[in-house]
């Protein structure tokens, strides 16, 4: 086979699995155009049309979904071959996709990657913030980190943190014209900051423990968004009460910023975990991220 034809092979695989030019082409390093030419290339040189593309993104037709679960195995082998070559290698090298929550990266993943990455100038993080949850092998990540009672059970689980334990705090200004909650269900009569979580295109119902009983409370407010720190920040400026991990308020706390309430109910979640499929071969770099994580 041509290199060329081996190329352009290439590119469709990635346009297949992306369903999208410009992922497929940031992924692949070219611009938008020279890849939408590779793909009318094949394409004549084949004698059939492998895409069907619309102003919402690109799909396969039957002949490109034909196509790409027959090439999918032997691209797979590849791959797999060359990270096993990496093995030999002196040093870890290679890039390792991680997708997480924006508090477990700024907490645990990134104060703690730091301090290695500079050694080994070979080895690339790729750190992915998505709440959502994530099938790590059909998005192509090497692991994941969430709460531990969110991995699923054929992943392999190594925890990375301590557990974490959940607040609900309120700037001081914002309880001056409010009562302040004494039980979870009275939140309904507050304006809360909610969070959207995109797996259910729903928002997150609170969670809150206290003895025997176990409550969830689907607040409503002013504001939504889908990361922590802007949840915090509405807090902070007096637009709502906000459910954020502990560690986060402690100092705005200390400092007056915000006030606690319902302490006795709020919920310790069982640490972060990073996970990874069973079958995943253990590159140096991978080990290098595990090692580096491991509590």
């Amino acid at each position: 086979m041509p290199r060329s034809d081996f190329d352009n092979l290439h590119a469709f695989m990635f346009v297949a699995r992306e369903r999208s030019f410009t992922r497929a082409a940031a992924q692949l390093g070219v611009t938008q155009s020279a890849l939408s030419h590779t793909m009318r290339t094949l394409e004549a040189k084949l004698g059939v049309r492998l895409l069907t593309r619309t102003t919402r993104g690109v799909s396969p037709t039957e002949a490109g979904e034909r196509l790409f679960t027959s090439l999918e195995s032997h691209f797979e082998g590849i791959e797999a071959s060359l990270s096993a070559l990496n093995e030999l290698r002196e040093k870890p090298a290679g890039t390792i996709r991680i997708t997480t929550h924006d508090h477990a990266a700024d907490t645990v993943l990134w104060p703690r990657l730091k301090k290695v990455l500079f050694d080994y100038p070979e080895v690339k993080v790729e750190i992915n913030i998505n709440y959502g949850l994530v099938d790590i092998v059909e998005q192509r990540f090497d692991a994941g980190v969430r709460f531990g009672d969110q991995v699923a059970r054929d992943m392999i689980a190594l925890r990375i943190s301590p557990d974490v334990r959940m607040a609900v705090v309120a700037s001081p200004a914002y309880f001056t014209s409010r009562p302040i909650p004494k039980v979870p269900q009275e939140l309904t009569g507050h304006n809360c900051v909610n969070m959207r979580l995109p797996t259910y295109n729903s928002f997150y119902a609170w969670e809150f423990v206290k003895g025997d009983q176990e409550l969830q409370v689907q607040v409503d407010g002013q504001c939504s968004f889908n990361t922590t720190p802007q949840i915090l920040q509405a807090a902070l400026d007096g637009y709502g009460v906000a459910y954020v991990p502990e560690d986060l308020i402690i100092d705005h706390v200390a400092a007056g910023r915000l006030q606690r309430v319902l302490d006795d109910w709020c919920p310790t979640f069982p640490g972060y975990h990073l996970y990874y499929p069973s079958r995943r071969q253990s590159s140096p770099a991978f080990a290098l991220i595990l090692d580096t994580l491991r509590v």
